[in-house]
């Protein structure tokens, strides 16, 4: 298996209520290529898991390989785009995608590369521009780039497109999905959105929460490109909300009152 995760824990200490269990006994895999979102409500793990993948936190119990390899730290085989872009505001674009490149190949080289994928963002014209001068999808879309210069083996985003108006996420979504197809990259997709995970991936995995785990793994059987309108979008739509609907519940319950039920 290319990506595997076997019965995976996660816990911190607290001072005041001592260990809080984010999570126990994860079982994921993933094959090369394959684009997978993580679904669920707050609290469930998602992004504390695409961490640990990263290597940016260390699993509590259990183990996770890429190709056969431990992952103990973090390293330039997983690219991370996070929901903000964390770009250098006194860089222009190009050297911000240059940035992570300077230890391993010469400046030439670099610029190249850069440009490569700039151009497959649609950014080309805007190289020498700095960052604060961009939209925030057009900030993403250079994240996106600098990650896939590094040329990883699996591309990690935690909620890229959440903090993006509707019409520029339908946008990027279309973009991510040529790029991936170009590029032919593993992807691993964090998402509170229903429709942009239906829309996005091949598998859904479904995660619940208190405690964290995974309820569901599910294949989107859709032809590209997919459209809300599609009664089998809909359908697996509705599937997924009445998975999440017991979830979502102890949420509104543990947080806001136990009176307050969401309903779909």
């Amino acid at each position: 298996m290319f990506l595997n995760i076997a019965d995976v824990g996660k816990a911190f200490e607290d001072k005041d209520s001592g260990t809080f269990e984010v999570f126990s006994n994860i079982d994921l895999s993933i094959d090369k290529q394959e684009f997978v979102s993580l679904l669920g409500p707050s609290g469930c793990g998602k992004s504390t898991l695409l961490s640990m993948i990263a290597g940016l936190e260390n699993a509590t119990s259990g183990s996770m390989t890429l190709e056969e390899q431990e992952i103990k730290k973090a390293g330039p085989d997983r690219g991370m785009v996070f929901q903000q872009p964390s770009l250098f505001p006194w860089l222009n674009v190009r050297d911000n995608v240059t940035f992570p490149l300077k230890s391993s190949m010469g400046k030439k080289d670099a610029e190249e590369r850069a440009d490569h994928f700039l151009k497959m963002v649609h950014l080309s014209r805007f190289k020498k521009h700095y960052t604060y001068e961009l939209s925030g999808g057009m900030q993403q879309r250079v994240a996106i780039a600098r990650a896939l210069a590094m040329d990883p083996k699996v591309l990690l985003m935690d909620e890229p497109f959440g903090a993006l108006d509707e019409q520029t996420r339908h946008i990027l979504h279309d973009e991510l999905i040529k790029i991936w197809q170009e590029t032919q990259k593993t992807i691993l997709f964090v998402t509170h959105s229903i429709q942009e995970a239906i829309k996005l991936s091949d598998r859904i995995v479904v995660m619940g929460t208190r405690p964290g785990r995974i309820i569901a793994d599910m294949k989107v059987d859709i032809p590209r490109p997919r459209t809300r309108s599609n009664p089998q979008f809909i359908e697996l739509e509705d599937k997924v909300m009445n998975l999440l609907k017991v979830e979502i519940n102890k949420v509104l319950k543990e947080e806001l009152n136990d009176d307050i039920e969401y309903s779909h």
